[in-house]
């Protein structure tokens, strides 16, 4: 490098700095970024500075890691695998638990419908193929966990006890059973509707014919009044056209397992492995042909919420039906 200066008014000097041109090839600029022989610096660093470095940031990440390992001991030591830390009330999900159905269409912009043509054996097996799956566990207890050595037959007088659960036997569900194809076959589909789980919940039953809501479907509180007192414990399910034209089309409608609605006894759920989730099916006998049928299910508790807006239904769920011929 050269410097050239001039003075000026006040007796400095002013300097101009001339750079000795930079004659090295391209290969050479980046093989001297890499390494550097002349300086003995790779990347720009001696080799000292990189030790340095690489020094501090091993203790940097080594002293993060055992402060997140000494969090997530203590976090860890706060939970349970086998119970929820915040149930019910103290719970993001609430004391009110939400309904669902099935079979559930693969398509996202057709999940509430359920729309297949009953001459058509391709469509039929397509949706009996979805209730297959989930009801698998339901009919083969082997899937279960331990194999499903500890599910017992349960009844309102003989609940489960001694780490055993419930068994749910849907092959014994008339035409609503998987080797009858769920009805779908017939014109005459069964769609299984069933409560989401919420750990520790019990429901509070409409168990006195004289104190029974006044909205209730005239059919169910029928059904009630006709029922063993020792039966009463139930989650009771009732389904209806959400719309006039809705309750025109739907037609006769029956409820399996024989009970319309959720035994008690299934309750509360505490994690146990094994448990099933009680279901109910709803068999359709005869829904209009050829046209969308709008259906509400609800399940029936004190303690169980109500609404009937589309966009946030509680305590019930909604889904379309069409069966073409």
């Amino acid at each position: 490098m050269s410097v050239r200066g001039k003075q000026v008014q006040n007796g400095t000097y002013e300097f101009d700095y001339m750079r000795v041109p930079d004659t090295r090839t391209r290969w050479q600029i980046l093989r001297d970024g890499i390494y550097d022989p002349q300086k003995g610096t790779y990347c720009g660093h001696p080799p000292k500075k990189w030790g340095m470095t690489l020094i501090f940031y091993a203790c940097f990440y080594a002293g993060l890691t055992l402060l997140f390992s000494i969090c997530m001991k203590g976090m860890l030591a706060t939970l349970s695998i086998d119970k929820p830390k915040w149930t019910l009330s103290s719970s993001l999900i609430g004391t009110n638990p939400g309904l669902g159905f099935r079979p559930i269409s693969d398509n996202p912009d057709e999940r509430s419908l359920i729309w297949y043509n009953a001459s058509n054996a391709t469509e039929i097996k397509k949706w009996t193929q979805r209730l297959d799956t989930f009801l698998a566990q339901y009919v083969d207890s082997s899937l279960l966990p331990q194999g499903g050595r500890n599910q017992q037959i349960c009844n309102y007088t003989m609940p489960a006890k001694n780490g055993n659960v419930c068994a749910v036997d849907v092959n014994n569900w008339g035409p609503c059973s998987p080797s009858s194809q769920y009805g779908f076959n017939n014109s005459a589909p069964c769609i299984f509707i069933k409560l989401n789980r919420i750990y520790g919940w019990v429901p509070e039953y409409y168990n006195d014919t004289q104190n029974l809501p006044k909205d209730m479907p005239e059919s169910l509180v029928d059904y009630i009044k006709t029922v063993d007192a020792s039966w009463m414990n139930t989650v009771w399910v009732s389904c209806k056209g959400e719309n006039p034209h809705d309750t025109e089309s739907i037609g006769e409608l029956n409820y399996y397992p024989e009970g319309h609605g959720f035994p008690g006894f299934y309750y509360p759920y505490t994690n146990i492995a094994g448990y099933l989730s009680p279901v109910v099916a709803v068999h359709f006998l005869r829904p209009a042909r050829n046209q969308i049928i709008n259906v509400e299910c609800r399940a029936w508790a004190k303690n169980i919420q109500y609404s009937s807006f589309r966009s946030e239904k509680k305590g019930a769920v909604h889904f379309e039906l069409m069966v073409d011929e």
